[in-house]
């Protein structure tokens, strides 16, 4: 009995071959999208996957306060994960990461030599391949870290050093201190593993002298610690709640004495209402489940994207059913008779039916094959768009083709139940009579409904879309409190050693250079965060009792060269001693209770308990993206050597000109001091741009998304449109004869979608900007959704959709009337 199904669908695909064309296309788009969001958010869920006992693997969190100033990182102090394993017999290991930041790395062998700056580098513990089981290609995980003096890499980097040659064995020379480390392994590359910590090379963290000279810190937040937890505590989770529960006196036992050597007893900490206490959090849970916690390690998103991008999904889905029940409603006139006849030669409704979805299954099946293709054809743009690495061969895996298979089944179900109940309930007398129950109301909401709902979805998509776009673009033009054009970093100048005031002094005196700034580090690279205890000038003073500054330690030309302004006060001058001077900014002045900080002085009890005075204030400006709202800030003289961050960075204001002449003059002149360093820059305006690559990508998918809505959407209107004029083809005919002009009859065929089109916009317009005002709320500062998005996203659906009706509509105006009367 299929086999006949199949067979009469298969003549009827070719009988209205138009109609076939346009069901089996919109289909294929509307599968081939829901098939590449699948195989995006199997890569995302697939993070961490490849770590043997995963689930009993867990991340250390910090939940800190200090002062005004709360946090939540992925961060801790070089102790806690030792400790632990100490007091509790939960945990049964321990393993550590630290990102030292950019550095060179060299390789020669006498006839070649091959020096790159690299900076996902990372000291890690002898063990860390064994809790953290990174596929190794070669060396064994054990031991391949157990050597101060051994390194690993990736596949790639090795053959980056070492070409085709077996890298096992050799020598790479790390620092400026040109340390010899041996390699001991290979790694499979990051890019094949979807892994939440990603690195090219790792090697012993005691080669890192902070991390060693700070092992009795538990405020030196500046590594990341993983736990390997007994099988028995994870199948419990009241054990790990208990766990975490000791945490506190932890700290007050074993880190009191921390607090007590930085000047801060850890009573009176407590008592000030700060809190510093960790937490536990599982590894499969950390790329998708870390919102609001902090990390520089991980690559962290949010499982409300895939539910964001798991919804577009549904609905194209949707689009594309609703797309094929109008094409087939817009159908019924000529498939009528044939059902009718069928009826009258004995066969029943339910075969009727089945022969209906055996056509709806025809479509989707062939529609699944070329969506298929389409995703073969589309995934390289697809990946370079979604900044994923999502393989070709994951097509192939078998839960792809369940996946597909099942979604078969789905679109089947979804596109031909409705076309089949609907078409097969024609009453054969009136059929052949020619009279059939096409305008019944039931059937007229429906169809209608399904346009709306259309246009509804296309329309949520097209708001989102320009509300994304208009929040970068705000971002991009937002005065941020400094000049971010025609500023040039350069990087890793800490190279030049006592030669970089002399460098940055020869740059400033060229013509295309306004000035030349040396910081210890710049905006997007990170700051010093550390505590400071506002001093008490007067016993009535109400201000804070100690505050959490981010701070830079810079020159005296650093607030001209990056254009910053001065609320009060002055800035770092010559003519000054200002080894304890400080500058800060609003945030800080605020949050201390300042209203006049001129004069005023802070404490900083983690270097040698010096006292600052400050001299000016800053006006605020934004040191990172704009999802973070300006914290306290503070800039020191690089005179005061308050502290080393181990980075610094020049900034270059260029004059106008061509900046590929100033940039090989910069790379000769870099050459010319330090030609064992790779020569390294950004421009400024494009460090901040990277802070919204996230956004970018989201826009950009966001915006695909809606012109493939749109595109089914217009699909099926044009279907419902055909079938609108089928209904009053006679009527035209009338109407043209008695003199109507094309105009009157385009009217006549537009007025009711145009209705439909202004009603999907007020159903769809405040659940758009409901989505979307939550969306913003990730942005410490953001835009409000302005009312002209609305309106312009109304004309544009408009305008769409009478560009679709009036091609049905033009088509029906200028048919010969004779030939719609004649069948009267």
């Amino acid at each position: 009995m299929f086999k006949n199904y199949l067979k009469i669908a298969l003549r009827n695909a070719f009988r209205y071959k138009r109609n076939s064309i346009i069901n089996i296309s919109g289909l294929s788009l509307g599968l081939g999208s829901v098939l590449l969001i699948a195989l995006y958010i199997a890569d995302e869920l697939r993070y961490d996957q490849f770590v043997e006992d995963a689930e009993q693997v867990y991340r250390i969190n910090i939940d800190a306060k200090m002062g005004a100033e709360e946090f939540f990182a992925g961060y801790t102090p070089p102790p806690v994960g030792r400790t632990m394993v100490e007091l509790y017999p939960e945990v049964e290991a321990y393993t550590r990461l630290y990102r030292p930041g950019a550095d060179i790395v060299e390789y020669s062998d006498g006839s070649t030599k091959n020096v790159f700056n690299e900076d996902a580098v990372f000291g890690v513990d002898p063990n860390f391949l064994e809790i953290l089981t990174y596929p190794l290609l070669s060396g064994n995980p054990k031991t391949c870290l157990t050597d101060p003096n051994s390194i690993v890499l990736t596949q790639t980097v090795a053959q980056k050093y070492f070409g085709n040659a077996n890298p096992m064995g050799k020598t790479l020379y790390y620092g400026s201190k040109r340390k010899p480390l041996k390699v001991t392994g290979i790694l499979k590359d990051m890019d094949k593993l979807s892994a939440s910590v990603e690195f090219d090379m790792l090697m012993p963290v005691e080669n890192f002298g902070n991390v060693t000279y700070f092992d009795w810190s538990w405020v030196w937040l500046n590594m990341a610690t993983y736990v390997k937890l007994s099988k028995n505590a994870v199948n419990n989770p009241k054990s790990i709640a208990n766990l975490e529960e000791k945490f506190p006196a932890m700290v007050k036992t074993h880190g009191a004495s921390a607090f007590d050597r930085i000047g801060q007893p850890f009573n009176e900490f407590l008592e000030k209402g700060n809190r510093w206490n960790f937490h536990l959090q599982a590894l499969p849970e950390i790329h998708l489940r870390s919102d609001g916690i902090e990390s520089i390690i991980t690559e962290q998103n949010s499982l409300k994207n895939l539910y964001i991008f798991g919804a577009i999904a549904l609905f194209i889905i949707i689009l594309a059913c609703v797309n094929f029940t109008n094409l087939a409603t817009a159908q019924s006139v000529k498939r009528s008779k044939e059902i009718g006849i069928r009826k009258v030669l004995g066969s029943f409704r339910l075969q009727l039916i089945r022969q209906f979805l055996v056509e709806a299954f025809l479509y989707t099946a062939i529609a699944s094959l070329l969506s298929l293709l389409l995703v073969w054809s589309v995934l390289p743009m697809f990946n370079e768009i979604s900044g994923k690495n999502i393989s070709l061969v994951y097509i192939f895996e078998t839960e792809i083709w369940m996946f597909l298979l099942g979604l078969t089944f789905l679109t089947t179900l979804l596109a031909g139940t409705y076309p089949a109940f609907y078409l097969t309930a024609f009453k054969p007398v009136q059929v052949l009579k020619g009279v059939q129950n096409t305008t019944n109301p039931k059937n007229s909401f429906v169809r209608n409904g399904l346009v709306v709902f259309q246009f509804a979805v296309a329309t949520i998509m097209i708001i989102a879309t320009s509300i994304v776009y208009l929040q970068l673009k705000y971002a991009q033009n937002k005065d941020l409190g400094y000049n971010k054009e025609n500023i040039v970093v350069l990087h890793h100048t800490e190279k030049l050693g006592d030669q970089e005031e002399t460098f940055r002094n020869e740059l400033a005196s060229l013509t295309e250079i306004k000035s030349a700034s040396i910081s210890s580090s710049m905006i997007t690279h990170g700051t010093f965060g550390d505590f400071y205890f506002p001093e008490v000038t007067n016993e009535n003073e109400n201000i804070a009792k100690d505050i959490l500054l981010e701070s830079y330690l810079v020159d005296n030309q650093f607030i001209t060269t990056l254009g910053f302004e001065m609320a009060e006060g002055r800035s770092f001058d010559k003519k000054f001693n200002d080894s304890l001077s400080v500058i800060i900014n609003e945030a800080t002045a605020k949050q201390i209770g300042w209203k006049n900080p001129v004069g005023k002085r802070i404490q900083y009890p983690g270097g040698k308990n010096e006292s600052y005075t400050v001299i000016g204030v800053v006006k605020d400006f934004n040191l990172q993206s704009l999802h973070s709202r300006i914290a306290p800030f503070a800039l020191f003289s690089d005179q005061s050597k308050s502290y080393d961050s181990g980075t610094s960075f020049i900034s270059l204001k260029l004059k106008s000109g061509s900046p590929k002449k100033i940039l090989e003059i910069l790379e000769r002149k870099w050459n010319d001091y330090e030609p064992t360093v790779p020569f390294e820059f950004s421009f400024l305006d494009d460090d901040l741009n990277t802070a919204y690559i996230a956004e970018k990508r989201q826009a950009t998918l966001f915006g695909v998304f809606a012109f493939l809505s749109i595109f089914i959407a217009c699909i099926g209107l044009l279907g419902l449109i055909a079938f609108t004029a089928q209904q009053k083809a006679k009527e035209i005919g009338v109407r043209k004869v008695l003199g109507a002009s094309m105009a009157e009859i385009l009217q006549l065929l537009a007025i009711d979608f145009v209705k439909l089109v202004m009603i999907a916009l007020l159903i769809s317009s405040p659940i758009a900007a409901y989505f979307m005002n939550n969306w913003l709320q990730d942005f410490a500062y953001r835009i409000s959704i302005p009312w002209w998005v609305f309106i312009a996203t109304g004309l544009a659906s408009l305008l769409i959709a009478l560009v679709t009706v009036s091609y049905q509509a033009i088509k029906a105006a200028t048919t010969n009337p004779v030939k719609s009367l004649r069948t009267e």
